[in-house]
Protein backbone atom coordinates (compact mmCIF):
# COMPACT_ATOMS: atom_id res chain seq x y z
CA UNK A 1 0.00 0.00 0.00
CA UNK A 2 1.40 3.34 -1.08
CA UNK A 3 0.66 6.73 0.36
CA UNK A 4 0.29 9.92 -1.59
CA UNK A 5 -0.16 13.54 -0.59
CA UNK A 6 -3.90 13.07 -0.12
CA UNK A 7 -3.50 10.27 2.39
CA UNK A 8 -3.22 6.54 2.24
CA UNK A 9 -4.61 4.67 -0.73
CA UNK A 10 -6.65 1.58 -0.19
CA UNK A 11 -5.11 -1.61 -1.45
CA UNK A 12 -6.93 -3.29 -4.33
CA UNK A 13 -8.60 -6.56 -3.57
CA UNK A 14 -6.88 -9.51 -5.10
CA UNK A 15 -9.00 -12.06 -6.87
CA UNK A 16 -7.52 -15.43 -7.59
CA UNK A 17 -9.99 -15.98 -10.44
CA UNK A 18 -9.10 -14.54 -13.79
CA UNK A 19 -11.82 -12.58 -15.54
CA UNK A 20 -12.17 -12.91 -19.28
CA UNK A 21 -14.96 -11.31 -21.22
CA UNK A 22 -15.33 -12.96 -24.64
CA UNK A 23 -17.49 -10.17 -26.03
CA UNK A 24 -14.97 -7.50 -25.05
CA UNK A 25 -12.09 -9.58 -26.44
CA UNK A 26 -13.88 -9.97 -29.81
CA UNK A 27 -14.61 -6.23 -29.91
CA UNK A 28 -10.93 -5.49 -29.21
CA UNK A 29 -9.88 -7.82 -32.04
CA UNK A 30 -12.42 -6.24 -34.39
CA UNK A 31 -11.07 -2.76 -33.68
CA UNK A 32 -7.56 -3.99 -34.50
CA UNK A 33 -8.76 -5.61 -37.75
CA UNK A 34 -10.67 -2.46 -38.79
CA UNK A 35 -7.47 -0.44 -38.62
CA UNK A 36 -6.21 -2.43 -41.60
CA UNK A 37 -9.42 -3.34 -43.47
CA UNK A 38 -11.46 -0.65 -45.23
CA UNK A 39 -13.97 -0.81 -48.05
CA UNK A 40 -13.87 1.38 -51.15
CA UNK A 41 -16.49 1.82 -53.89
CA UNK A 42 -14.52 -0.49 -56.20
CA UNK A 43 -13.70 -3.04 -53.47
CA UNK A 44 -16.21 -2.84 -50.59
CA UNK A 45 -15.92 -4.60 -47.23
CA UNK A 46 -17.85 -7.81 -46.54
CA UNK A 47 -18.58 -7.61 -42.83
CA UNK A 48 -20.06 -10.55 -40.92
CA UNK A 49 -21.57 -11.04 -37.48
CA UNK A 50 -22.85 -14.06 -35.61
CA UNK A 51 -25.23 -13.72 -32.69
CA UNK A 52 -26.53 -16.65 -30.69
CA UNK A 53 -29.44 -17.16 -33.10
CA UNK A 54 -28.68 -15.38 -36.36
CA UNK A 55 -26.04 -14.83 -39.03
CA UNK A 56 -25.62 -11.36 -40.54
CA UNK A 57 -23.55 -10.22 -43.51
CA UNK A 58 -23.35 -6.82 -45.16
CA UNK A 59 -21.23 -5.26 -47.84
CA UNK A 60 -20.14 -1.74 -46.94
CA UNK A 61 -18.55 1.14 -48.84
CA UNK A 62 -16.62 2.84 -46.04
CA UNK A 63 -15.70 5.87 -48.14
CA UNK A 64 -19.35 6.72 -48.75
CA UNK A 65 -20.54 5.28 -45.43
CA UNK A 66 -23.22 3.21 -47.16
CA UNK A 67 -24.33 -0.39 -46.97
CA UNK A 68 -24.57 -1.72 -50.51
CA UNK A 69 -26.06 -5.16 -49.84
CA UNK A 70 -27.07 -7.10 -46.75
CA UNK A 71 -28.40 -10.54 -45.87
CA UNK A 72 -29.32 -12.24 -42.63
CA UNK A 73 -31.16 -15.26 -41.32
CA UNK A 74 -33.85 -12.89 -40.02
CA UNK A 75 -35.15 -12.53 -43.58
CA UNK A 76 -37.92 -14.99 -44.39
CA UNK A 77 -36.73 -15.33 -47.99
CA UNK A 78 -33.29 -16.43 -46.83
CA UNK A 79 -34.28 -18.61 -43.89
CA UNK A 80 -37.08 -20.39 -45.74
CA UNK A 81 -38.60 -23.35 -43.95
CA UNK A 82 -35.35 -24.30 -42.23
CA UNK A 83 -34.98 -23.83 -38.51
CA UNK A 84 -33.16 -20.55 -37.86
CA UNK A 85 -29.82 -21.03 -36.13
CA UNK A 86 -26.36 -19.51 -36.24
CA UNK A 87 -24.71 -22.65 -37.60
CA UNK A 88 -22.56 -23.62 -40.57
CA UNK A 89 -25.54 -24.44 -42.79
CA UNK A 90 -27.05 -20.98 -42.22
CA UNK A 91 -23.67 -19.37 -42.81
CA UNK A 92 -23.37 -21.11 -46.18
CA UNK A 93 -26.85 -19.92 -47.21
CA UNK A 94 -25.99 -16.34 -46.21
CA UNK A 95 -22.67 -16.54 -48.10
CA UNK A 96 -24.39 -17.64 -51.31
CA UNK A 97 -27.16 -15.04 -50.90
CA UNK A 98 -24.75 -12.15 -50.34
CA UNK A 99 -22.72 -13.23 -53.39
CA UNK A 100 -25.84 -13.33 -55.61
CA UNK A 101 -27.02 -9.92 -54.45
CA UNK A 102 -23.60 -8.35 -54.91
CA UNK A 103 -23.09 -9.82 -58.37
CA UNK A 104 -26.48 -8.38 -59.34
CA UNK A 105 -24.94 -4.96 -58.60
CA UNK A 106 -21.95 -5.89 -60.80
CA UNK A 107 -19.40 -5.99 -57.97
CA UNK A 108 -17.26 -9.10 -57.55
CA UNK A 109 -14.20 -7.93 -55.56
CA UNK A 110 -14.56 -7.47 -51.80
CA UNK A 111 -12.40 -7.22 -48.69
CA UNK A 112 -13.36 -9.85 -46.09
CA UNK A 113 -13.87 -8.54 -42.54
CA UNK A 114 -14.24 -11.48 -40.17
CA UNK A 115 -15.42 -9.14 -37.41
CA UNK A 116 -13.09 -10.41 -34.71
CA UNK A 117 -14.31 -13.98 -35.11
CA UNK A 118 -11.79 -16.78 -35.63
CA UNK A 119 -11.52 -17.86 -39.29
CA UNK A 120 -12.83 -21.36 -38.61
CA UNK A 121 -16.16 -23.15 -38.75
CA UNK A 122 -19.05 -20.77 -39.49
CA UNK A 123 -16.80 -17.94 -40.68
CA UNK A 124 -14.92 -20.20 -43.07
CA UNK A 125 -18.19 -21.74 -44.32
CA UNK A 126 -19.62 -18.28 -45.09
CA UNK A 127 -16.42 -17.17 -46.82
CA UNK A 128 -16.18 -20.35 -48.93
CA UNK A 129 -19.85 -20.09 -49.94
CA UNK A 130 -19.35 -16.45 -50.99
CA UNK A 131 -16.29 -17.48 -53.05
CA UNK A 132 -18.28 -20.28 -54.69
CA UNK A 133 -20.98 -17.70 -55.46
CA UNK A 134 -18.47 -15.70 -57.49
CA UNK A 135 -16.91 -13.18 -55.07
CA UNK A 136 -13.14 -12.67 -55.11
CA UNK A 137 -11.21 -12.02 -51.91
Amino acid sequence: MLANRFGARKAKRFSSMATFNRKAARARLHRRIRKKVAGTPSRPRLSIHFSGKHVYAQVIDDDGGKTLVSASTKEKAVAGKNKVAANRASAEVIGKTIAERLLAKKIDNVVFDRGGFVYHGKVKALADAAREGGLKF
